[in-house]
């Protein structure tokens, strides 16, 4: 039986802004009705990387490949959330609003439907805030907002989902919700996730791709977890996988290409 065709492929891809490369020669992909979640260091490229994904920036060098086409042109099949939304504290908005325009791009003319507006109940129930729904967008917590922004994202029925840190902003219990229904919506679709929590990684993603300058692409079946208890009371979380994940500075490896050493560690 032959493998499914990847959702997202990515082959020898080299891209940065102006003179500076923050991404080299990254080559993976990812099977259609997975959870991956993108961990590494701050400044090794996830952001860069989810660009790349929207189409939002193109490859100095290599190919990007979503959904068998250019991101570009497959955008409006893609969810994205954000941390945070930036907008006018002073516009009058409600939480339905919002995630009404996650259905612009299926009707660019004429108002909203009552299927747009039955879907984005659906949403808000989906994530918690059925109730909120007509409050302004500007009175909720930064958790409720952050929900709002994921019930926007699935409003659009997208076949790939991008989340950049989807639960910074919301508390224990939220997260927990949050990532259960993640964990679920990757049974229907393909779901990414940038997140530095990585006992939530560890306990809902199918594959862990770990981004740093370059990537490695590892099943989270192959990763080995320690937890331990500090004497503060902390309960901790060790993900060891490794010295066959070269995730190192491909700067340093450009410049001594025989004496950068591969780490495991993240």
């Amino acid at each position: 039986m032959s493998s499914p065709t990847p959702v997202i492929e990515l082959e020898n891809v080299c891209c940065g802004y102006g003179s500076q490369e923050v991404l080299h020669n990254v080559t993976f992909a990812l099977p259609p009705r997975s959870l991956t979640g993108i961990v590494g260091p701050n400044g090794g490229g996830k952001t860069t990387l989810l660009k790349l994904l929207l189409g939002l920036i193109e490859p100095r060098y290599g190919t990007v490949r979503v959904l068998g086409d250019k991101p570009a042109r497959v955008r409006h099949r893609i969810g994205y959330v954000p941390q945070q939304l930036q907008f006018d504290q002073r516009y009058p908005v409600s939480a339905r609003d919002i995630v009404l325009s996650g259905r612009i791009e299926r009707h660019r003319i004429g108002p909203y439907r009552r299927g747009d507006r039955r879907i984005a109940a659906e949403m808000l129930e989906r994530v918690g805030l059925a109730e909120h729904a007509n409050r302004s967008f500007a009175e909720l917590s930064g958790g409720e907002r952050q929900r709002v922004l994921v019930a926007q994202a699935l409003v659009a029925e997208p076949e790939l989902l991008l989340l950049d840190e989807p639960t910074a902003n919301v508390d224990d219990r939220v997260a927990q919700e949050l990532h259960a229904l993640f964990a679920q919506l990757a049974g229907q679709i393909t779901v990414v996730m940038v997140s530095h929590n990585i006992s939530v990684v560890a306990a809902h993603a199918s594959h862990i791709l770990c981004v740093n300058r370059t990537t490695e692409l590892h099943p989270a079946s192959a990763l080995v977890q320690d937890r331990f208890h500090t004497a503060a009371g902390d309960n901790l979380l060790f993900i060891r996988h490794g010295t066959d994940c070269h995730v190192i500075d491909a700067s340093q490896a450009l410049a001594k290409p025989h004496a950068a050493e591969p780490t495991g560690k993240q």
